[in-house]
């Protein structure tokens, strides 16, 4: 077959990236960003720097990870963000996972305070209750963040040390382990240092297991929101009305609430039933196709955003939640009337 010169330009473009890529990947272990951040855990933790070397030897750097991360669902207006988790399908999938594990949160609410439906939500909305755990090496992802995305390698080296720390306590292959292009783990999405801090073992087995242990998950995800400061009963948040043009300025002030609800009411902001009115508050906006929503975040809806620090994610998940459980109580109710017509 004779190639034109256009096409051999393109065959020729796509072997240098070929190339490059694979020379990228293969001489990792030599970057003097990764020969320095093995010296420092081998002075820092003593790990072995032979195996460090080979170890980032056989990582891959990809640049899928970076457009990746360049372009995360939290950049759509709410409108669209919202149909994403907001579905039939993950509802009815929330109340079977909340049956089929009806005694593990259970335990897990009365021992951390965390409502089932906040629990189930999480696990639902990050991967739709372990269905999709990611497809990246965590090793990949992590180093490809801390050595290739300068926008964020302070923290993803930082997640680097913590997986090192953590395959090595729990005796894992570091190469082993996949999960999102952010390095996140697991069922309930865990990073390297969430793991090693917040992951219980709640089942009792010896082991601390995110990835295929559901109790453990359950645990892990209630014993998180609990370390951030959850509060048992409080409410989350609630939808408002605004008038006026006052309470524009309680918006700028972002989704912390730092304002007893009274502030917000002399500002023009109504919620649908009755709160404290020193209850701490804030007023956050929501994009819609035409015009905007209105809601009050309490403490616990901040808690959330501890998870995922975006206002979107919060309310997906407590919407989620909510559905998830109203749907569960007309499930139970259709099912005892049916027993009751049985008889």
């Amino acid at each position: 077959m004779q190639l034109n010169k256009h096409t051999t330009f393109i065959l020729f473009l796509t072997l240098c990236a070929s190339v490059f890529s694979t020379t990228l990947s293969a001489n990792i272990a030599n970057k003097k960003e990764v020969k320095s951040f093995i010296e420092e855990m081998v002075s820092k933790h003593q790990f072995d720097r032979d195996s460090l070397v080979a170890l980032f030897k056989q990582v891959e750097i990809k640049d899928k990870i970076i457009k990746a991360i360049e372009r995360p669902a939290e950049s759509k207006p709410w409108y669209q963000y919202r149909t994403i988790f907001l579905t039939d399908k993950r509802i009815q999938q929330g109340v079977k996972f909340w049956n089929e594990h009806a005694d593990a949160l259970k335990r897990a609410t009365q021992t951390y305070g965390v409502p089932e439906k906040i629990i189930v939500a999480i696990i639902g909305v990050e991967t739709f209750y372990g269905k999709h755990k990611g497809h990246y090496r965590v090793m990949d992802s992590l180093s490809t963040l801390a050595f290739a995305y300068p926008k964020r390698s302070s923290f993803f080296k930082s997640e680097l040390e913590e997986y090192l720390l953590l395959t090595r306590d729990e005796k894992v292959d570091p190469l082993s382990l996949k999960g999102s292009y952010a390095g996140a783990m697991g069922k309930p999405q865990f990073i390297s240092s969430s793991y090693r801090r917040y992951a219980v073992d709640f089942d009792g087995d010896g082991k601390r297991d995110l990835l295929e242990n559901t109790d453990d998950v359950i645990g892990s995800v209630a014993h998180y929101f609990s370390e951030h400061k959850w509060v048992a009963g409080e409410p989350i948040a609630a939808p408002a009305q605004v008038v006026g043009k006052d309470f524009k300025s309680i918006i700028d002030n972002g989704i912390k609430p730092q304002q007893p609800l009274s502030d917000l009411i002399k500002k023009g902001v109504s919620v649908f039933a009755e709160y404290p009115l020193d209850q701490n508050s804030a007023l956050i906006e929501f994009e819609l196709k035409s015009g905007h929503e209105y809601w009050v975040g309490f403490d616990n809806f901040y808690v959330i955003t501890r998870y995922n620090h975006s206002e979107l994610y919060a309310m997906a998940a407590f919407q989620l939640g909510q559905a998830i459980a109203e749907q569960r109580r007309l499930d139970q109710a259709e099912n005892t009337k049916a027993v009751a017509d049985k008889n």
